[in-house]
Formats: C-alpha cells, structure tokens, sequence
C-alpha cells in the first residue's frame, strides 16, 4: 500500500459512559483518534461472503498501523456512522490494519 492511497479522513469512537445535567447517566459516542484512511467497498468473494449474512453495506478501511484499535469502537466517515466487524494486521507486520465495518442504519 502506498502512503498516497490513504487520503480520506476518518474517526474512531468510542462509547463511554457520563453523567448528564440531570443526574442519569448516558452513554454517548467520543471522538478516540482521527487517522487517513484507505476506503474501498468489497469485491467479488469477499461481497458474496458478506452478502450471506446480510452484510451489504460493508466498507473495507485501510490504515497504519494502531494499538488500541478494537471491535468495540465505531468509524465516522463522510457523514455515515460504521461498527467495525473485524480487524486484519495484515501479514502481522504492524504497518497497516485492514477494517472491515458495517454501515449503521440511521433511524430516525
């Protein structure tokens, strides 16, 4: 992967728990870590495997290397919202993480 083809913005969130003016506590989304990203949709296999579970809208996000990125966390891209469904350090080099993440459906 060349350093050029990471040219989008994206950011990780994390869920963490506080208390509102209220008293009650609430969970909200918080801004982890903001990185340039490779972004690309799946192709041909992977899209068939994704396809078998209802996974259409799965996005593949490539980045440098990161410790402390997880399952647990959500993407922000453009103005769409992604849960990650799995992580790759590809080839266990620790240069580049390949994400794969599912589309949240606003509702609304």
């Amino acid at each position: 992967m060349r350093t050029e083809e990471l040219r989008h913005k994206i950011t990780f969130q994390s869920l963490t728990t506080s208390t509102n003016e209220n008293g009650f506590e609430e969970e909200i989304w918080e801004g982890y870590l903001t990185v340039w990203a490779g972004v690309s949709n799946l192709y041909a296999r992977e899209f068939f495997q994704a396809a078998a579970v209802q996974a259409e809208k799965t996005v593949k996000f490539t980045i440098r290397f990161i410790k402390g990125i997880d399952e647990s966390m959500r993407i922000l891209f453009g103005d769409k919202q992604y849960n990650i469904t799995s992580i790759d350090n590809i080839k266990y080099r620790n240069r580049y993480m390949e994400i794969k993440a599912l589309e949240v459906e606003s509702s609304g």
